[in-house]
C-alpha cells in the first residue's frame, strides 16, 4: 500500500489474517495512534509508510494465565469449535502457547462455570455457550451487580472510585456525541463501566465471576450487528442515567437504573445468540 489508500474493513481483515475483530480494532487503534493510519468512523486511511522502527518486537516465551483465560475465551465464544468437542490438550497447549499442565489447570478452573467439563475417560470436553448458560449468566450478574450497586452509593467521597466514575461519564459523553462514526467503540466501555461498578465490592468470589462476565457481555456485541448503533446509543443513556443516581448517592435510583439496564443487556444478549442458533 501508499500512503492515501484506504485499508479494508474490520471484518475483511478479521478473515485475512485469520485473528478476531478484538484483535484488528486493537492494531488499529495501536497505528492510529503512531500516526501510520487515520481513522475515521468506517474509513481508514494509510498516512505513511510503516518503517523498521514501528514494528512491535514479538515477544517469546509462554502465555501467563490471565493472558490464556482471555485467548481461550476469545477461541469459544468466536464459536471457532461447536459444543461437545473433545480438546486435545496437547494440541490447544501447542496453539495458545502454554505447558500441559497450566492447560489443565486452568480447564480446572474453568469448569467451574460450566463451559467446560472432564470426561468420564479422561481428557476435557467444551461444553459451550448456550442459551441456557447465558440465561443463569445473567440471572446470577443481576445479583452480584445490584449489590455491587448498592455499596458503591456507600463509598466515601474520598474513595478514587468517584474520579473514574467521573472520567467514564465523559467518555460516554464524548462518546454519545459522535454515536454515528464511533457506535462500534461501545462494547469496550461497556466493559471499562461494568467492571468498575464491580470494582465496587472487594470480594474475591464476586471478582472470579466478574471476569468472566465481563468478557462474555464483551464478546456478544461482535455476535450480532443488527440496529447496533441504535441499541449501543439506547446503553449509553441508560449507563448515564445510572451513573447520575451513583453521584446522588441515590441507593434506590440507581438500583432501579442497573436492573433495567441489566434486562435490557440479557435481551440483548439472547437476541445475538440468534445469529448462531443458539437462542
Amino acid at each position: 500500500m501508499v500512503p492515501g489508500d484506504q485499508l479494508p474493513s474490520e471484518n475483511d481483515l478479521a478473515t485475512r489474517l485469520d485473528v478476531s475483530r478484538t484483535v484488528v480494532r486493537a492494531i488499529l487503534e495501536k497505528l492510529q495512534g503512531e500516526k501510520i493510519i487515520a481513522w475515521v468512523g468506517r474509513e481508514k486511511r494509510l498516512l505513511k509508510t510503516p518503517e523498521d522502527t514501528d514494528r512491535l518486537e514479538v515477544q517469546e516465551g509462554m502465555l501467563d494465565e490471565q493472558q490464556l483465560e482471555r485467548q481461550f475465551l476469545d477461541w469459544i465464544l468466536r464459536f471457532d469449535v461447536p459444543p461437545g468437542t473433545a480438546l486435545n490438550v496437547s494440541e490447544l497447549a501447542r496453539r495458545f502457547p502454554v505447558t500441559p499442565h497450566m492447560l489443565h489447570e486452568f480447564l480446572a478452573s474453568l469448569s467451574r462455570f460450566g463451559l467446560v467439563r472432564r470426561r468420564p475417560k479422561g481428557g476435557w470436553e467444551l461444553m459451550g455457550f448456550t442459551r441456557e448458560f447465558a440465561i443463569e449468566l445473567s440471572e446470577f450478574r443481576m445479583v452480584l451487580e445490584l449489590n455491587a450497586v448498592s455499596h458503591f452509593v456507600q463509598l466515601p467521597p474520598e474513595d478514587p472510585i468517584w474520579e473514574h466514575l467521573d472520567e467514564i461519564e465523559r467518555k460516554h459523553a464524548r462518546l454519545a456525541a459522535e454515536i454515528d462514526e464511533r457506535f462500534h467503540d461501545f462494547s469496550l466501555l461497556d466493559e471499562e463501566f461494568h467492571t468498575l461498578i464491580g470494582g465496587a465490592v472487594r470480594n474475591r468470589f464476586a471478582a472470579e465471576f466478574q471476569k468472566l462476565i465481563s468478557l462474555i457481555f464483551h464478546y456478544h456485541f461482535q455476535w450480532d450487528k443488527t440496529d447496533e448503533r441504535q441499541r449501543n446509543e439506547a446503553a449509553i443513556d441508560e449507563h448515564l442515567r445510572l451513573i447520575s443516581a451513583l453521584r446522588a448517592r441515590d441507593g434506590a435510583a440507581a438500583v432501579a437504573a442497573a436492573a433495567e439496564h441489566l434486562k435490557t443487556s440479557k435481551q440483548t444478549l439472547l437476541s445475538s445468540l440468534r445469529v448462531h442458533s443458539l437462542a
